[in-house]
Formats: C-alpha cells, structure tokens, sequence
C-alpha cells in the first residue's frame, strides 16, 4: 500500500512494522553504524545472569563463581565482538561494570582495585579480551582468506606480517572503529615471536604472555607516576 511514498506489508490481516535492526548470526544489527545499542543490550543480558547467579548460587568463592561467570555470562560479552565491539568509552565502561560486579562478588581476593582482582584471577579486563580476539581472527585470516592485505615493503621493522594500515579522511573517522581497521596498529606491533607462532594453540600461549607483559609494565608505569 502506498502512503506517501511509505510502503505498509501485511501477512494476512495483520500489518508488518518495520524494524530499525535485524539479526544476523545472532547478533543485532541497527540503521546506524554506532554499536551503543547492542553494547547496552549485551550488559543488560550479562547483568541478568550474574544477578540469577547471585541469587540461586549460595557460594562465593572463587572455584565456583568464576566457572559460572565464565560459562553463563563469558559468551554474551565476547560472542561475535569483532562485529559489535563497542566504539565510544562511555560502552566500554559500560561492559566493564559488568566485570567488575562479577570480580566482586568472589570472596578471599582481597584487592580493592579491580586491575588487582583480574590478575589474582588470571583474567584480562574485557577490552584486553576483545583486543586478543581481534588478534586471534587475525592469526587465522593471514592463514588462509584474503580479508587483510599485507604490506609488501622489505625494509619495514619487527615482525614479518605486517598489514596496511588504511588512511581515512575525517568524515570516515567512523571507520577506524572497524575490525579490519582498528586490529592493524595491533596486529603491527607484535613480536615476530607472536606472529610467527607454528600453531593457533602456541600463538594464544605467546600473545597471552606479551598481552600480560604490556599491562605489567602500563601498571608499573602508572604507580611509579604516582596513580596508584
């Protein structure tokens, strides 16, 4: 039926609303490029499990809230987040409280501070973990499909596969937010130790290490400027 140009659908009697999102793969896609309204979705999903957790689960140690933090809840933060990884602080924050609400609620760690409580816990903060996810898609990309093109100079430094890293102008800032953009300074900075790993089993053994060393040292850096 046209309306002014606006088409209305029916299936039988009943009207079809249009909808500004569609779901692909299980992930929510919206008009607009700006992933707000999924991160907002994700945390109010992850928020509900843990407080189902808090609330059935009568212990609070660590050997049995962490498993079930990670099973239950783990998968909604980090299921297809090279897609719908969040662009603006304000939605990292966001997905952060969530963590740090989890951390909290386990017993005996004893640290106030929640970068204290994640390494006690070997656990990287969430965007830590988005940031190793990039990083493993990209190890298996560079192994076989053609998503990324590497850069073909043969005096460049460091490791051996190093990608181009695009230009965008101002206006298409929002591009830098995308995987196949953002991952390039990352994927570039790695130790050819790292990339160069002879299987993805060993290269998430290597890329944890080197992950680890760098929050050591931002840490370190951090307390000898006197934010402790």
């Amino acid at each position: 039926m046209d309306q002014g140009n606006q088409y209305q659908y029916r299936l039988g009697d009943e009207g079809i609303v249009s909808s500004p999102a569609k779901k692909n793969l299980g992930v929510l896609m919206y008009e607009k490029p700006d992933m707000g309204q999924k991160c907002a979705l994700t945390a109010q999903k992850a928020n509900h499990i843990l407080g189902c957790i808090k609330s059935s689960v009568a212990s609070r140690s660590r050997e049995v809230i962490l498993p079930l933090c990670s099973t239950l809840m783990g998968p909604h933060l980090e299921y297809c987040v090279q897609l719908w990884s969040p662009q603006h602080r304000k939605d990292m924050d966001l997905l952060e409280r969530v963590q740090r609400k989890a951390t909290k609620m386990m017993r005996g760690l004893g640290h106030p501070s929640s970068e204290d409580r994640l390494r006690e816990l070997g656990l990287f903060s969430l965007e830590k973990t988005r940031l190793r996810g990039d990083l493993i898609a990209v190890f298996q990309y560079l192994k076989g499909d053609k998503l990324f093109s590497r850069a073909c100079c043969s005096r460049i430094r460091g490791n051996g596969f190093k990608l181009n890293d695009g230009r965008f102008r101002l206006y298409l800032d929002i591009r830098k937010k995308f995987f196949t953009v953002r991952v390039v300074k990352h994927q570039n900075g790695l130790p050819s130790e790292v990339v160069c790993a002879p299987s993805l089993k060993t290269f998430k053994v290597r890329l944890d290490e080197d992950l680890s060393i760098l929050i050591s040292f931002k840490m370190s850096l951090l307390i000898a400027m006197g934010f402790d």
